[in-house]
């Protein structure tokens, strides 16, 4: 039996810290930074296998155009765990938690061509993204994010709209394909560009590989065009108005689809 709950004394941010080395292998965040935020509107949400920590959700409070949100930093789960649905279970509590504070919303970024973390935060928690940050946290060394501009989306979850409580579906049409995706003689995936269209379409798709890190281990020169052919077909989506809102898996391959954003029920009004 897993045991989520939340997290606040010095010695959990000390189990914390030692989860966080044992996933990433980098520096780990200072106890004293982690304590002093949740002590401070921030949220430390812990996964338990018995007395052992499995798993968290760290978040602390950040501030733009004059509106609050829980700015939702790291996630980490033990790897003899993982795909256990331990991430979505973390992130509905971080969410509880955060309403009961009296947030509305919360953002986080993941890597947009790591398909595991698009389906758990658009198709399973109903979040959208309409920002594209290129190299958001600068030459990464860790064995994740080593090699590459560590591009991200910047996750937005409206927690009290209905889009999220209720759990609507996006309107999605026949989506229209931006690129496809073939595989050479390596069997690797490679990126081909679809003819250059005005954005008009209710929605669009937008193939990529289903399994990023294999690829990056296999060819560093292919997985930096994916990243650097994907970012300028995001960018042009993001600018045009469109909200990816769907990852939609298949036997080779993975898809995001993007809707024009003023068609979701995200109530509020925009940071």
């Amino acid at each position: 039996m897993i045991e989520i709950r939340e997290l606040k004394t010095i010695q959990e941010m000390e189990q914390i810290q030692e989860l966080e080395f044992k996933v990433w292998g980098t520096e780990t965040i200072p106890t004293h930074q982690t304590l002093t935020a949740v002590k401070n509107g921030g949220i430390m949400v812990g996964a338990y296998d018995g007395e052992q920590l499995i798993g968290f959700s760290y978040g602390f409070a950040g501030f733009h155009n004059g509106k609050c949100y829980l700015c939702s930093h790291m996630l980490g789960i033990d790897e003899a765990y993982r795909s256990q649905g331990i991430g979505e279970k973390l992130k509905h509590t971080q969410r509880d938690i955060a309403i009961a504070k009296g947030y509305e919303r919360m953002h986080w970024t993941y890597d947009p061509l790591e398909t595991r973390n698009g389906y758990l935060n658009l198709s399973k928690l109903n979040g959208i993204c309409d920002t594209y940050v290129e190299n958001c946290y600068g030459e990464m060394q860790d064995g994740f994010n080593q090699g590459l501009p560590s591009d991200r989306f910047e996750l937005h979850w409206h927690l009290t709209s209905p889009y999220v409580v209720e759990n609507h579906e996006p309107t999605i049409e026949e989506a229209a394909a931006l690129n496809t995706l073939i595989f050479n003689e390596e069997n690797l995936p490679v990126f081909v560009a679809g003819k250059e269209q005005e954005l008009t379409q209710a929605a669009y798709s937008l193939a990529i590989p289903k399994d990023f890190q294999a690829l990056k281990s296999a060819s560093q020169e292919l997985a930096m065009d994916w990243r650097l052919q994907t970012r300028t077909l995001f960018k042009r989506l993001f600018k045009a108005g469109y909200a990816a809102v769907r990852l939609q898996p298949s036997e080779t391959y993975n898809e995001y689809i993007f809707v024009k954003k003023e068609t979701l029920a995200l109530g509020g009004e925009p940071l």
